[in-house]
């Protein structure tokens, strides 16, 4: 089945004023992203802005031992690049694509430039990055003190969040290096999980077939983070 791709599959891109996106749209570059690609490394310059609609991008902290784990997601909920709007040019995180998919991109000064004028888009952009701040925060709380069973529930409420399906397409080992947890915890994790029939787990695809159970068994660190981001963004009309 052929996919129709909209700019307004990306709910910051959709909640733009007619005036702002037509400013916009003719610099919005359809492009697919696939699992494992790198846009941008720790230290690289970011030229462009990505705003995905059926792709998930995860941001991670690489170590100098080369151990990294995920501290937040950006999903069709929001944008990869919010560093340029306060005043870096740089991250020192590493954005790759966890779920293949696809997005938007625009060049990074096009979107300064609109930013500086003000208006609703500073105002969704801000919002948006003080919502990311909240997940950041709560990711680090959450793997310092949550057990993995309720890191890896809290991961895939999120992720399930940007998706419009049940079924993500992750190998174990993958959402091991997500959490910056052993393969082991991961896999004991999901057997629990597939035992009490919340999820299905098999050659790489995870199937969630009770999603209530799965709120029910995470931590309060997923609630957090969607009401913080519904609270920020609710009074944002659509077109």
């Amino acid at each position: 089945m052929l996919i129709k791709h909209n700019p307004n599959q990306n709910h910051l891109l959709a909640a733009l004023p007619e005036a702002v996106f037509g400013r916009l749209e003719m610099y919005l570059e359809l492009v697919p992203m696939l699992l494992g690609d790198v846009l941008c490394e720790s230290g690289g310059k970011l030229n462009y802005v990505y705003f995905p609609t059926t792709s998930i991008i995860s941001l991670h902290y690489i170590l100098e031992n080369g151990g990294s784990s995920e501290f937040a997601g950006v999903g069709n909920e929001g944008v990869f690049g919010i560093a340029l709007l306060m005043g870096g040019n740089t991250t020192p995180s590493r954005a790759i694509v966890q779920t293949g998919g696809h997005g938007y991109r625009l060049k990074a000064s096009v979107l300064l430039e609109e930013f500086q004028l003000g208006g609703l888009l500073q105002k969704l952009m801000l919002r948006y990055t003080q919502a990311l701040i909240t997940q950041m925060s709560q990711t680090a709380v959450c793997n310092r003190h949550h057990s993995v069973e309720q890191q890896l529930c809290r991961w895939l409420l999120l992720t399930l969040d940007r998706l419009p399906t049940n079924e993500l397409t992750m190998t174990q080992e993958l959402i091991a290096s997500m959490l910056g947890v052993r393969r082991e915890g991961v896999t004991e994790a999901a057997g629990k999980l597939q035992q009490i029939g919340y999820i299905s787990y098999r050659r790489g695809h995870i199937t969630v077939l009770n999603r209530v159970g799965l709120e029910q068994q995470s931590c309060e660190c997923y609630l957090v983070v969607k009401k913080e981001f519904a609270r920020l963004l609710s009074d944002v009309h659509q077109r």
